[in-house]
């Protein structure tokens, strides 16, 4: 290839067509203005022949962590393994992350975030309407997970519901005020599901009791390619996972909550097989490495990019 030569008058002349606004005093040119902190609102990937879709329905932070996170850790030992992680001891990020799969055949929204207004807008934001949801799968029945279910009127109104047995059995029996507001209008259509229960071809139900009596997870599986939607098993990246015995204000049973934790983080790091958490940093999806006694979160890049 032969390359141009650059003669003296080219230059100058070049030099010349500089727009005469680069010569402007600074005062004088357009400043762009800063836009303030965001987050992308979705994240969606290919699981073999399945599409799964992160949607962040909220998030927002929580002081004093340590109120919720490590009850029976002292606060030299929570501060430590603040600082270890490069986080505060002193606030907390909560994330609010819903997950739909489509199918192929169906489309199926597992959790529904605070509110019917807030599941809406993270639909819209990945591009779906409510009315296209044809299942609803309940984890468990705390309010950040069955706030968007309904008002007035459901939120998904093509949509069949699913959730546990033993979570459904134990919400009816005891109730509270947002059981009887978002569940038990939609009661009676209701599917209930036991551990290794199939929501449909290649999602089954995994009892993770503890967090609530009937809290569950689901393992997915298409083509072969595996992940758990891990739900409230654990609930924050660093604080339930390098220390899977700490105590969550939000466990009922705390003893059983911890050893669900164990079982299910000990069989992600063993087949290494990714998982979505509820409450991780969105996307909320990553992997589990074994570390000393506990375990460590291990945020996805680009592993779902590539299709093999």
């Amino acid at each position: 290839m032969n390359t141009p030569h650059l003669s003296r008058r080219h230059l100058m002349l070049g030099a010349a067509a500089i727009p005469a606004a680069a010569s402007l005093p600074l005062s004088a040119r357009a400043e762009a203005p800063q836009m303030g902190a965001a987050l992308p609102p979705y994240r969606r990937f290919k699981l073999g022949a399945f599409e799964v879709t992160t949607l962040l329905a909220g998030t927002r932070t929580v002081p004093e962590p340590q109120k919720i996170f490590g009850l029976n850790a002292t606060p030299e030992e929570f501060a430590a393994a603040s600082e270890a992680n490069f986080i505060s001891p002193d606030a907390a990020q909560f994330f609010f992350t819903p997950t739909l799969i489509n199918t192929g055949s169906e489309l199926i929204l597992f959790d529904t975030g605070l509110s019917p207004d807030g599941i809406v807008a993270a639909l819209a934001a990945a591009g779906y309407t409510a009315d296209q949801v044809d299942r609803v799968v309940v984890t468990h029945m705390h309010g950040d997970h069955i706030g968007g279910m309904y008002s007035d009127a459901p939120t998904f109104a093509n949509a069949a519901y699913s959730t546990g047995s033993v979570e459904m059995d134990h919400w009816d029996m005891s109730g509270n005020d947002g059981f009887e507001a978002k569940i038990r209008p939609l009661q009676d259509r209701f599917d209930l599901l036991d551990d290794g229960t199939d929501v449909t071809s290649g999602i089954t139900a995994m009892a993770a009791f503890g967090h609530t009596p009937g809290h569950m997870a689901f393992h997915v599986e298409s083509e072969g390619e595996r992940l758990i939607l891990g739900a409230d098993f654990a609930n924050h990246y660093v604080y339930s996972l390098a220390h899977p015995d700490w105590e969550v204000l939000y466990d009922a049973d705390k003893a059983a909550a911890a050893q669900t934790r164990r079982k299910l983080l000990d069989m992600m790091a063993t087949d290494r097989v990714p998982f979505i958490g509820y409450h991780m940093p969105f996307p909320a999806l990553g992997y589990v490495a074994n570390r000393d006694s506990g375990y460590e979160y291990v945020p996805s890049s680009y592993q779902m990019m590539i299709e093999t």
